[in-house]
């Protein structure tokens, strides 16, 4: 008797991940080049939903991606890695499809590099923005700013939840909630006691990333920016929201130097909820 044929890559199940997959996200992450992110993925697979599919020798992860809800009206796919044995063999898209299936008619947004972003578009997912990422050493300005910044405190919680919601336009309390625990860094700005702002610092790799950065204006958000820099020693990153052109600008002046970007894109809405001009980067590159 000859034994079954196993499965073409395509037809193995997608299964829910748990924490207990981190280890597999994380080699996940560094087969394709990226930082381990343990801390990442471990913030992902508690806040979101974790899906992915097994290799049949059960030795890891042919591919994995992470969704984030929102409630009925948004969710976000980051996360969407296929171990580099695996490459263009379509394992991708059957991924994709089995996570649009199950988030059934609730609206996508998702960030894709410029090789995910021709199969997003085939999949029905239209470009609505790009950030750029810059990384480097920061160096801060001679004059202090004259915006107040302090590290948030655990009853700033609610007043950050206050702001940020018109801002995304969706309730981000479930991760929010989370920042305090997730950051190495929380900080806020605010004037006559009300909250301006707010951004967290958290680490990736050898490098510590600014995000969520959210502030009234350019200025706030170059506040927060500087108080947070000062505070580590090591390279900065973040992923600023194009339309920003002027902290990216002063970004770069300040030593950091542009890198990668990526395409927003969006499926089954026209745009992103909320208020871009206080949007100036995202928590990670899958949470919005």
């Amino acid at each position: 008797m000859h034994s079954p044929s196993p499965l073409p890559l395509v037809d193995l199940p997608v299964r829910r991940l748990t924490r207990g997959d981190l280890v597999a996200c994380a080699d996940l992450s560094e087969d394709r080049g990226w930082p381990r992110d343990e801390h990442r993925w471990g913030l992902l697979l508690s806040a979101g939903t974790g899906y992915g599919i097994a290799e049949p020798d059960g030795t890891g992860l042919v591919a994995a991606c992470v969704v984030t809800s929102y409630g009925p009206r948004l969710a976000a796919v980051g996360m969407l890695l296929v171990a580099g044995r695996h490459a263009r063999q379509g394992i991708a898209r059957r991924l994709m499809r089995h996570v649009m299936e199950e988030t059934g008619s609730t609206p996508l947004a998702l960030y894709a590099t410029p090789e995910g972003q021709r199969l997003y578009e085939e999949l029905g997912f239209a470009q609505v923005g790009r950030t750029e990422r810059v990384l480097g050493r920061f160096r801060a300005e001679d004059r202090p700013s004259a915006v107040t910044t302090r590290p948030a405190a655990a009853d700033d919680l609610q007043a950050m939840v206050r702001l940020d919601l018109p801002v995304f336009g969706i309730d981000r309390t479930h991760i929010i909630a989370r920042l305090p625990a997730f950051s190495h860094r929380l900080r806020v700005a605010e004037e006559n006691g009300e909250l301006t702002g707010y951004a967290a610092l958290w680490p990736s790799g050898d490098a510590h990333v600014i995000g969520p950065l959210i502030a009234r204006d350019t200025a706030t958000a170059k506040a927060l920016v500087t108080a947070l820099a000062a505070t580590t020693d090591r390279p900065l990153r973040a992923d600023v929201d194009a339309r920003h052109e002027e902290l990216l600008g002063w970004l770069v002046e300040r030593g950091l130097e542009p890198g990668s970007r990526t395409a927003v894109m969006t499926y089954g809405i026209e745009d992103l909820p909320g208020d871009a001009s206080r949007r100036f980067a995202p928590l990670t590159i899958a949470t919005g």
